[in-house]
């Protein structure tokens, strides 16, 4: 059975790689990634070269990124990666397809395998936040193109037969993003983790992605969360964002940031390994990641969310959502060092799964023969029982 997998940036990689490397063990499965967008620019760290080191072929490397900073820029390059892939996917002609999340690229996905009659399987369907970003009605619409959904809770699967999908097309796994934490060596030290850094106070990690409502403020907002983890006694571990519109802005404010204050560590792309661990060590997560929603929890670290992004994202008693502005963060970094949080935080259990996902998506994989059910003949207004 031959396999290929879209991949387009870091974050989208990590969502499946537990999965792509049970499915390589296996010799009745040929797994080819097709690889664009963030992974082949040097500004966003070359991350194809962590898809080569882990072992995995690589059908194709689409240089489809512009180097624009703007939505329009971003659409395009989904053009680009669509028209670059057509003949060599239709060449391979697999036997599924497989892709991750709410990006631009999953459409490319969808579209490749719905126009060549190729089954689809969308990762992480279902989802929603409330705060009005592309990401969402993307996801959305993936999962109407999809011919299968792998999702990861209760919630998700509700909302895709909300949206008119079928039982039989939709299986609740948990998140593979989970598995990782299973599977990472233990690195105890964060002074091996960073270019020898001696970090003396407690860690707090920093990552702030771009939203177009607060664009404006993005820069300053940084400053913000930057001097209220400083001022609360933290180390600040500054990430990088992804490749969004509006990142070059933040990336900026993020370098000014970095010398500004002190006991600030700024750092572009880790491995899965390093941040793995980074992540364990850390006291706190502070931004607007779907790290402090998804993952945190099952460590678990307190996470304070800011701003638009992630509003009303289904998460555990981990995260607290505060507005974009000095006192509400403050106030948010606070409450989560708060010895009652604290206590909280040891109760909790991760709505998202176990660390099992890459195993159950690979049963269903092997078991199933999604060709049967690639024509999506089904009437929603039939699909109300």
């Amino acid at each position: 059975m031959k396999i290929l997998a879209i991949t387009s940036i870091r974050s989208d990689y990590d969502l499946l790689s537990p999965l792509f490397f049970k499915l390589q063990q296996d010799t009745s499965f040929v797994l080819k990634l097709l690889v664009g967008g963030a992974h082949n620019s040097t500004s966003f760290g070359h991350t194809v070269n962590d898809i080569k080191n882990d072992g995995f072929d690589i059908l194709m490397e689409i240089e489809s990124l512009l180097d624009s900073n703007s939505s329009a820029g971003r659409l395009k390059s989904a053009s680009i990666l669509l028209i670059s892939a057509i003949d060599v996917v239709k060449s391979f002609n697999p036997d599924l397809i497989i892709y991750a999340g709410d990006r631009e690229e999953v459409m490319v996905g969808a579209l490749l395998g719905g126009y060549l009659s190729i089954p689809t399987i969308h990762f992480y369907g279902g989802d929603h936040a409330a705060d009005g970003h592309i990401d969402n009605p993307i996801r959305h619409a993936v999962s109407k193109l999809s011919t299968c959904h792998f999702v990861s809770t209760d919630e998700h699967v509700r909302r895709l037969l909300s949206l008119g999908e079928p039982p039989q097309r939709i299986f609740n796994i948990g998140s593979i993003a989970l598995d990782k934490f299973n599977n990472v060596k233990p690195i105890p030290n964060i002074k091996d983790l960073i270019a020898n850094k001696t970090v003396t106070k407690p860690a707090a990690i920093l990552i702030y992605h771009p939203i177009d409502e607060e664009k404006r403020i993005s820069t300053q907002l940084i400053d913000t969360m930057v001097e209220s983890l400083n001022s609360a006694g933290y180390h600040c571990f500054l990430g990088l964002p992804n490749s969004d519109p509006g990142n070059a802005e933040i990336r900026s404010a993020l370098k000014h940031a970095a010398k500004k204050y002190e006991d600030v560590t700024l750092y572009g792309n880790l491995s899965r390994e390093q941040f793995v661990n980074l992540f364990k060590q850390s006291s706190l997560i502070v931004g607007n990641s779907s790290a402090g929603l998804l993952e945190a929890a099952s460590i678990p670290v307190p996470c304070v969310n800011v701003g638009a992004r992630q509003r009303d994202r289904y998460c555990t008693d981990n995260v607290l959502f505060v507005d974009a502005t000095l006192k509400a963060i403050k106030q948010g970094i606070k409450q989560a060092s708060s010895p009652e949080f604290t206590k909280k935080l040891a109760q909790i259990s991760n709505p998202y799964g176990n660390g099992n996902s890459a195993k159950l998506a690979y049963s269903l994989i092997k078991e199933n023969n999604f060709a049967l059910i690639v024509g999506k003949t089904e009437d929603p207004l039939k699909n109300e029982d």
